[in-house]
């Protein structure tokens, strides 16, 4: 299949903002004419993603726009999938295919299992790795996707066909896709993702409770600012992600605190050798990731 045997003609949208606004926008830039109908919890968003030319218009009969769009993008937060899924269902027609933009799979997985039915076949899973601390319908961008990774996880009723043309959706973005199973996919970034902005809510909670806390950020500079400002990412969507991660990152956040108490003893300790190695290892492996990174 070659990618001008792909045509989105239409497309629903279930949440304009920063993913689902940005998808909308670069699938535009890519099909040129396509249409793009809008769904969400608030109105006032939704008409600010009408005013930014993110989509045409808001969606009013869910049953009609689903059943005859091409493709349907899921880009709310994941705890929402399950009753979306069992919402769409009935209206799924056969040309019709589902993807999401959740950063977990395992859930949404699930979700799909028991609210899509025979219809499970049409969903397409995928984690496009392009988030950024702003949200809503003014952070989408038409270039955010543009060579960044997406994780598709196909599942085994997908047919071949119908993961390639969701994959050609994802690359008409510019995005660099990949597969993994969902189980492989929630442990890699529990690790690389969601251990991260874990980290970085707690830290900054902890200076938050603190009474000389307004002193402490007068002083903070370019490092506590780089390490926290994915902090500043939505609440609601990265409690979901916790929950929905649970044991996976439960792991990760045992393996860290391990980590974490070696550097203790080795202070306790005065061990200058151990400190100097962990943060040697540290080192090296940041900066060839960093030399090697696309």
């Amino acid at each position: 299949m070659k990618d001008t045997d792909v045509q989105f003609r239409k497309i629903a949208i279930f949440g304009a903002g920063l993913i689902g606004g940005s998808f909308a926008l670069a699938m535009r830039r890519a099909h040129p004419g396509m249409e793009v109908v809008g769904f969400g919890r608030s109105m006032e968003t939704l008409r600010l993603a009408k005013e930014l030319n993110i989509i045409d218009r808001m969606g009013e009969d869910l049953g009609r726009e689903v059943g005859t769009s091409d493709l349907v993008l899921l880009a709310t937060p994941v705890g929402k999938m399950g009753e979306l899924m069992e919402r769409i269902a009935p209206h799924l027609a056969g040309n019709t295919l589902v993807t999401d933009g959740g950063s977990t799979k395992g859930d949404v997985v699930s979700a799909a299992y028991e609210n899509l039915g025979e219809k499970v076949s049409r969903f397409i899973p995928a984690h496009p790795i392009a988030g950024a601390e702003l949200s809503g319908p003014e952070a989408a961008r038409a270039d955010l996707y543009v060579g960044k990774k997406v994780v598709l996880t196909p599942l085994p009723e997908n047919s071949g066909e119908d993961v390639l043309k969701v994959r050609k959706a994802w690359e008409a973005c510019g995005a660099i896709v990949s597969e993994l199973t969902p189980k492989q996919h929630d442990e890699v970034f529990a690790a690389v993702s969601h251990l991260p902005h874990l980290l970085s809510f707690a830290l900054v909670h902890d200076i938050a409770m603190r009474s000389e806390r307004d002193l402490l950020l007068s002083f903070a500079a370019s490092g506590f600012r780089d390490f926290t400002r994915i902090a500043a990412s939505s609440p609601e969507m990265w409690r979901d992600i916790c929950l929905a991660n649970r044991d996976a990152l439960l792991k990760e956040i045992r393996g860290y605190a391990d980590e974490l108490y070696a550097l203790y003893q080795a202070l306790e300790n005065n061990d200058a050798a151990k400190l100097e190695n962990i943060f040697s290892i540290a080192r090296d492996l940041r900066s060839n990731w960093n030399q090697n990174r696309p």
